[in-house]
């Protein structure tokens, strides 16, 4: 590519307009050096394979793939934890080096403090930032009433829910204004209830703040409901299997939508590239059992 700084567009068919890429991956490859225990030495292991993907700004994006597929791989390079072997990842057109505050993470685990508040535990990232404690405060306020913890703000976090930790860990991710959000399975620790309940407060959220979202996930639903495309990942290596476009109409609510023919057509669809079935395979096996 000529020059990191180069100002990269695509053009949205939809709305007739130009959009701005805000993540290209080029080409990325993950390796790792690994214990060989047969041979009792060491050898390399490919976690991501030549991933290219486009991402334009504003745009949620769904990842899913097989256990073991490496998209936790790809969202550590995406965060600038980690480097790719090869390959090059840029942001606003810029080469990705390392981590900064134009993205923010929220991850399974939560990663809260447990010395700390709610209010505290949201501050957290503008206190890094130098933000006087007034602002912070106003600030902390605002994502407060975002995620729905008005009254919550001087819990410490075991006195609160698993659902709520994940609210705590969204507001401090947004507070400090990223603008790009990538999460790790946010949902996956908590009842499929309260699951529900936290993809319909993220598309809130999303709807509001315009961020752009990199969301994994294992669930098919989950992938399908919140995403404007869902990228299905192949097995090790994991590498870029296709890349559905949804086009279900926003907003969402998932009790309306789960049933229609379309939500149910794209999820299927998903599940085959998941299970490596194409529709010849379904052809060709029924033909077979005649």
């Amino acid at each position: 590519m000529g020059s990191e700084n180069v100002i990269l567009k695509n053009f949205d068919k939809k709305n007739k307009n130009t959009t701005e890429t805000k993540i290209l991956a080029r080409n990325i490859t993950r390796t790792f050096t690994v214990r060989d225990s047969e041979k009792r030495g060491f050898k390399k292991f490919t976690a991501i394979k030549d991933i290219n993907l486009e991402v334009s700004s504003g745009e949620f994006i769904t990842i899913v793939g097989p256990s073991g597929c490496g998209k936790s791989t790809f969202l550590d390079i995406l965060s600038g934890l980690s480097k790719p072997t090869s390959g090059e990842l840029y942001i606003d057109g810029k080469l990705v080096t390392g981590p900064a505050l134009d993205r923010g993470m929220v991850l399974q685990g939560y990663g809260l403090f447990p010395w700390r508040n709610v209010r505290k535990n949201i501050e957290y990232g503008l206190e890094l930032k130098k933000i006087p404690k007034k602002d912070r405060r106003e600030i902390s306020q605002k994502y407060i009433e975002l995620v729905g913890l008005n009254g919550f703000e001087d819990r410490y976090i075991h006195e609160i829910s698993g659902g709520m930790k994940q609210r705590v860990a969204i507001a401090r991710s947004l507070a400090y204004n990223p603008e790009i959000l990538l999460m790790d399975e946010p949902f996956a620790a908590v009842d499929a209830q309260t699951r529900e309940t936290m993809q319909e407060e993220l598309l809130k959220i999303w709807e509001k703040t315009s961020k752009t979202i990199i969301f994994i996930t294992h669930s098919i639903d989950e992938a399908v409901f919140l995403a404007d495309r869902v990228v299905v990942l192949s097995s090790n290596p994991g590498a870029v299997k296709e890349i559905i476009d949804v086009n279900l109409p926003r907003p969402r609510k998932l009790g309306e939508i789960k049933n229609t023919p379309r939500f149910n057509d794209l999820s299927h669809r998903v599940w085959k590239l998941l299970h490596g079935i194409n529709d010849e395979n379904i052809t060709n096996t029924a033909t077979a059992s005649l």
